[in-house]
């Protein structure tokens, strides 16, 4: 790195794309031929071939106690978010490797409740714990108190990757905006978000947390058929919210779309949320939603499937090879979308932590 201008990260969370060619993608040990799919701006998960017409998928991610959250809720959260991840594939999720840095203050029982979580949620998803590392040590705090990593083993010509999007595909989202956002912002200041909204909506809200998956949603809409049988691609929307999901696909696949923005659902109970919390719920923490592109004449079936799960889903535009760029459409008419800055979410949950909201 001797000699290079590096971009200065400013923004809590993930590093830009930028950042990432620059310092991280240009930099990956060892060339090893069975590498089908590695490290790329917008894709999920990697790819290697194990044998002949055998591949292992495998992703990783940050384990998570939220203090406000409480120990079950926490583990249940940190194993879905990488299982969603994972599921993108169009594989379940089979083995898991976790790392757990503890805060010092870390009560044992705490431990053992979350552990006993995160034991019963892998279990329901079908997945083996195979190893990993436990410990307390200094400098380590909540939220993040570790990491993990999940695979699993298909066959060769069944894996997706966010790269396998092709032009004209329809693009699937379901459940709707800033799903995440709206559940822990909800449980980490109840009674603040409780005054904003009423009785009724907080509610609603409160009952998000479950919602923040899209293991189901993946694995229900693979269930039509994949490449030309079906669903192209998947790509859950995390920090950046439903509008990074789409461009990051977008990116990956050497794609531009054309987006229905009006099209993209936001609960009430979400828009009063981002409202008070001076967010915009396109662009915020929303996993629980998943991007799916598809071949249009798969459209419906893979809608059908969905729905007969119980799974909200509507059609928000198209991938085009017309161009590189995403477009927005909406009452003001049709413009670029770029990549945003900084997710919203975290200064939200930061400013109002900072101000002791309960």
């Amino acid at each position: 790195m001797k000699g290079e201008e590096l971009p200065h990260i400013l923004s809590l969370g993930k590093p830009d794309s930028a950042y990432l060619h620059k310092v991280i993608y240009r930099r990956l040990g060892a060339r090893r031929r069975e590498v089908i799919v590695g490290p790329k701006f917008g894709v999920d998960n990697a790819v290697v071939r194990i044998g002949r017409g055998r591949v292992m998928v495998a992703t990783a991610d940050p384990l998570s106690f939220i203090p406000s959250l409480g120990a079950r809720e926490s583990a249940w959260l940190s194993v879905n978010l990488i299982a969603s991840d994972l599921a993108t594939s169009g594989f379940a999720p089979q083995y898991g490797i976790f790392d757990f840095n503890l805060p010092p203050r870390m009560k044992d029982s705490d431990l053992s409740d979350y552990w006993a979580s995160f034991h019963n949620e892998c279990k329901r998803l079908g997945l083996a714990i195979i190893g990993g590392h436990t410990g307390r040590y200094p400098g380590c705090d909540y939220t993040v108190i570790g990491g993990g990593i999940m695979c699993a083993i298909g066959a060769e010509d069944r894996y997706l990757t966010s790269r396998m999007a092709k032009a004209d595909d329809d693009i699937i989202l379901t459940k709707g905006a800033a799903i995440e956002t709206t559940a822990v912002l909800t449980r980490s200041f109840p009674k603040t978000v409780k005054r904003a909204l009423g009785a009724s909506l907080f509610e609603q809200a409160w009952r998000y947390l479950r919602r923040v998956s899209t293991v189901r949603d993946a694995l229900t809409a693979v269930s039509v058929g994949v490449h030309e049988e079906g669903v192209t691609s998947m790509h859950d929307a995390t920090e950046g919210g439903v509008v990074a999901a789409v461009l990051e696909l977008a990116s990956a696949a050497e794609l531009g779309a054309e987006i229905d923005l009006q099209s993209i659902p936001i609960a009430r109970e979400t828009q009063e949320i981002c409202k008070f919390f001076k967010i915009d719920p396109l662009i915020s923490l929303s996993e629980g939603s998943l991007v799916i592109t598809c071949k249009p004449c798969k459209t419906t079936k893979v809608l059908a499937k969905l729905k007969a799960a119980k799974i909200e889903s509507s059609v928000i535009g198209q991938a085009t090879s017309r161009t590189l760029h995403v477009y927005g459409t909406s009452r003001k008419g049709r413009k670029r979308v770029t990549y945003p800055k900084s997710d919203p979410y975290w200064k939200a949950y930061w400013g109002a932590t900072r101000k002791h909201w309960t």
